[in-house]
């Protein structure tokens, strides 16, 4: 499971070059390009960390800053990025929760190594799935959508964890029997599996009755959908 970086820059240069290091360091990358929209794309996309430039249009890096830290889940890293080399506004910009503070203009290997610094501390916060909002993190035994706990039972957090490593990849009902009773024989029902997919859309779909995430292959079994 790659860790998801959530940059949020304004300057369409500085936003590329970042997202390229990234990528070539092995971690997910996101953008938003103001505060506004960084706030959508972090309920839906459930970043670890946020490198976090201060002046933004429509909501500034701070008012950003506040905002994610009044979220439930709130355990996200913050590196923010800034012109402003002072004391105080390093003081300040740590006081309203950031992680780290990092003096513009700096060179991309020195904010991969801010970045590696800070998941050493926080990096078991990253063990995590997302797709649209929904998120697993299968070490905390916590499901959130749109940033929301989902309270599920055990076998229907083992059976959405499965889907999950596994998008886009028909799984028939036997697998799925496996992976949930592997010690039970075959009484185990396939409608025991259906029961527990039904149950589970309830909780995950925006309209159970006509499922986007978890759909149903006839006659072959069932799939996530990333696609």
């Amino acid at each position: 499971m790659k860790q998801t970086i959530l940059v949020v820059e304004d300057d369409k240069m500085i936003r590329e070059l970042i997202r390229i290091y990234l990528i070539k360091a092995g971690y997910d990358v996101v953008e938003a390009a103001d505060g506004e929209a960084a706030k959508e794309v972090f309920l839906t996309k459930h970043p670890c960390l946020i490198i976090l430039d201060l002046m933004l249009p429509k909501l500034s890096g701070e008012e950003f800053c506040t905002w994610v830290r009044a979220q439930e889940r709130n355990e996200v890293s913050i590196i923010m990025l800034s012109a402003k080399s002072r004391t105080e506004d390093k003081v300040k910009g740590l006081k309203i929760g950031a992680d780290d503070y990092l003096v513009k203009p700096f060179e991309p290997e020195e904010l991969l190594a801010h970045i590696e610094a800070v998941l050493r501390r926080t990096g078991q916060f990253c063990q995590k799935i997302t797709h649209d909002g929904l998120c697993i993190k299968p070490r905390k035994g916590e499901v959130l959508l749109f940033d929301k706990e989902i309270p599920l039972t055990k076998h229907e957090f083992n059976l959405l964890f499965y889907f999950m490593e596994n998008p886009n990849t028909v799984i028939s009902r036997e697998n799925l029997m496996d992976q949930l009773y592997p010690y039970a024989d075959k009484l185990v029902l396939d409608r025991t599996i259906d029961a527990h997919i039904k149950k589970l859309r309830k909780k995950i779909e925006e309209n159970p009755a006509v499922p986007k995430r978890i759909v149903t292959v006839r006659g072959m079994g069932y799939k996530f959908v990333t696609e």
